[in-house]
Parts: C-alpha cells; structure tokens; sequence
C-alpha cells in the first residue's frame, strides 16, 4: 500500500469574472411615474409613517428612563 500525496500546485481553480462590470444595477422599484411627478399625498404618508414609529421609540426611551430613575429612587431611599 503506497500512498502518494499530491501537492498545492496541482489543485487549479479557474475563476471567472462576469462579463457585466458595466452594467448598472437596477432599482427595486423598477415603477417609473411618466410624467416626473411625485404625488404629495404619497410623501406626506410616509412622512407621518416614519414620524410616527420614531415618536414610538421616543417613548419607550422616555418611560425607560422614568422607570430607570423612580427605581434607583426607591433604591436608595431603602
């Protein structure tokens, strides 16, 4: 039984670069609007979307917070 052990040089691995480096990547959202314009009500919903999930978070810090000092409060009047 002999065992021959092959080295580094043998293994080859051909890597091969796409073709498409120049080709820009497209968008998700691949809708365009044919006149150019941006409707006000669409913006103006997301806007109140993002303003409404960012006052969420902005309370649950706050109360945080609140619920943080009332008891390191208690703690030490204890």
């Amino acid at each position: 039984m002999s065992m021959t052990s092959k080295g580094f040089t043998e293994i080859t691995n051909n890597i091969e670069t796409p073709n498409d480096i120049n080709v820009t990547e497209k968008p998700l959202n691949s809708q365009k609007n044919s006149s150019g314009r941006v409707d006000i009500n669409i913006l103006k919903s997301k806007l109140e979307a993002e303003e409404s999930k960012e006052f969420r978070k902005n309370i649950f810090i706050f109360s945080f917070c609140v619920l943080l000092l009332a008891s390191i409060g208690i703690f030490l009047s204890l």
